[in-house]
């Protein structure tokens, strides 16, 4: 390659994967995404390393997973472990960055060579026009919920249209000398749901098709979704009620995000940068999206929560129609960047790098075999009557636990204790901290209702898996800090680990 290629990640918050026409779904929700998509290749068994914000971003600048990390929480940011991320590695190597968007990792405006954040419910240029002050005053009313009526602002006041608008801005303003890293990140369609028309009546909440498990299944989940399900009831009564709308507002966003994705790659085009531009489309996890009866996020590692969209096109990827059958990670974006750009593999990576996938080169399909990920901070399991105050550990908003108002999903109860997945082929097993586990089938299971775990019909196949577990939880040891003065660590081309 003559010229570096210049890098974009697009990445969105809370994206459940199979909500799109080219997983099956039956709602066009992504039309450009899912032709994007088929622009380079695509793959339909990738995952995050944690179903949590801040964690799973912390994964992809750094490729380690979150017991690596020590970011197992979107409150242990300061405490992120790692050698060089992929900010500084293509920084040093002559690139210019930018990130336009959420953030949610440890960097910091210094980090980068333009930075224009916006979160959730503002940003930071949300003084600067009374619309966007407007906005901002009418996402904060929301208290993180669904919107029942048509958001009343324009396109131009939501957050993607500005995030582009201002990426485009940034690439406009560079000299072309340099090549580019831009992180374009959305915070949508993560909660707050919320959508102006035309997008509202996009998804109808009569039309749309019903989920896989409704709250029946709850008690075959477990205590932690049965809580989820109680505390949602607790901070909105009218949830349930009101369940349909927030999905199709869901669905509206999924809509919005596409016609802001599809803005930006049109200018990459007209300005002649596209051909030797990557692109890299994910998001950082899923979305129950009415699955179990729940909206967002917390128990446990279900498939619509740690399998995430991923695609990638640009200069020397091939395209693909159909999905590539590798298992892949959100940690491997750092080594497959490094390796595309010409960059050593620093130290302490543990994600390996999919550009032979992506080029045609050959590769040891074992190396991605299976996909593995995370979940819990520690401990032991909170159950339904505890002495610690809900109001103390963030759960409601009033100091004294009694006026709810709205309900972060990731708390104590949610979040405690240690669980570990593997997904390999149509199989999937997780394993916790007291020896309970759970294979599924997702062939003929897909949202993990039918525990096969123990079964004799089963056991060649839970041995299999139990075995590939095992060996996941070998590789994530950190092997940070290398040993002193003497041994030397022996890695393979490409950090594959066969």
């Amino acid at each position: 390659m003559a010229q570096k290629p210049n890098i974009v990640i697009i990445m969105t918050d809370q994206q459940r994967a199979d909500v799109s026409r080219r997983e099956g779904f039956p709602l066009d929700t992504t039309p450009f995404l899912d032709q994007l998509a088929r622009q380079g290749i695509w793959f339909d068994r990738a995952y995050t390393t944690i179903p949590a914000c801040a964690p799973a971003r912390v994964s992809m600048l750094t490729g380690r997973y979150p017991s690596a990390t020590r970011v197992r929480t979107n409150h242990n940011l300061p405490d992120a472990t790692y050698g060089q991320d992929l900010f500084q590695l293509l920084r040093a190597n002559g690139y210019t960055t930018s990130l336009c968007g959420k953030n949610h990792t440890y960097l910091e405006r210094d980090d980068v060579d333009f930075w224009y954040e916006a979160g959730h419910l503002s940003a930071e240029d949300g003084a600067e026009k009374p619309l966007y002050r407007a906005f901002e005053a009418f996402m904060k009313e929301t208290h993180f919920q669904a919107a029942l009526e048509p958001t009343p602002f324009p396109l131009a006041a939501q957050f993607p249209h500005r995030i582009v608008s201002k990426a485009q801005e940034w690439i406009q303003s560079l000299d072309g000398e340099q090549p580019f890293l831009l992180w374009l990140s959305f915070p949508e369609p993560h909660n707050p749901y919320q959508v102006p028309e035309p997008y509202y009546s996009m998804f109808a909440p009569a039309q749309l098709p019903p989920n896989l498990a409704n709250e029946s299944t709850l008690a075959t989940k477990g205590f932690k979704y049965q809580w989820c399900r109680d505390s949602f009831l607790k901070a909105f009564p009218d949830f349930a009620e009101h369940l349909p709308r927030a999905r199709a507002n869901y669905l509206g966003l999924l809509r919005l995000l596409d016609d802001q994705v599809r803005r930006f790659v049109t200018f990459l085009t007209d300005v002649g940068l596209r051909e030797n531009t990557i692109l890299l489309f994910l998001s950082d996890h899923g979305d129950f999206v009415g699955e179990y009866g729940l909206m967002r996020k917390g128990p446990d590692l279900p498939e619509v929560l740690t399998r995430i969209p991923f695609s990638i096109c640009g200069p020397e990827i091939a395209p693909q129609t159909e999905p590539h059958p590798a298992h892949i990670s959100i940690v491997d974006i750092l080594p497959t960047l490094c390796e595309a750009t010409g960059i050593s593999i620093p130290d302490g990576v543990q994600g390996q790098s999919l550009w032979p996938l992506l080029t045609g080169q050959p590769y040891p399909a074992a190396a991605f075999q299976s996909a593995y990920a995370e979940h819990g901070f520690g401990g032991l399991y909170y159950g339904w009557d505890e002495a610690l105050d809900p109001a103390v550990d963030g759960r409601t908003e009033s100091p004294d636990g009694t006026q709810w108002g709205s309900y972060d999903c990731l708390n104590s109860w949610t979040q405690c204790g240690q669980l570990r997945m593997v997904r390999k082929g149509d199989w999937k097993l997780t394993w916790d901290m007291e020896g309970h586990g759970e294979l599924y089938d997702l062939s003929s299971d897909p949202v993990e209702l039918h525990n096969l775990f123990g079964q004799p019909d089963h056991a060649v196949i839970q041995q299999a898996l139990l075995a590939e577990l095992l060996t996941w939880m070998l590789r994530v040891q950190d092997p940070l800090p290398l040993p002193r003065r003497r041994y030397v660590m022996k890695r393979a081309p490409h950090n594959y680990w066969t």
